[in-house]
């Protein structure tokens, strides 16, 4: 991971799910914009919704 990276936040990993292809690629495959991610396994770049979810519903029980 290179000291540029670092400075989006604390994610790290080299996989990345792609909104455009509609799987999970590298980090080299696309552009950032297409892709959430990093995560540090294949699987949880394939689960990304699940994590996604449970994220918003946590801050939405915050703002209650």
């Amino acid at each position: 991971m290179t000291d540029k990276s670092r400075q989006f936040g604390d994610a790290v990993g080299d996989w990345y799910y792609c909104f455009k292809h509609k799987q999970v690629e590298t980090r080299d495959k696309c552009h950032l914009m297409d892709r959430m991610g990093p995560y540090l396994t294949r699987e949880d770049a394939e689960n990304w919704h699940d994590r996604v979810e449970a994220r918003n519903e946590a801050w939405d029980d915050e703002d209650e």
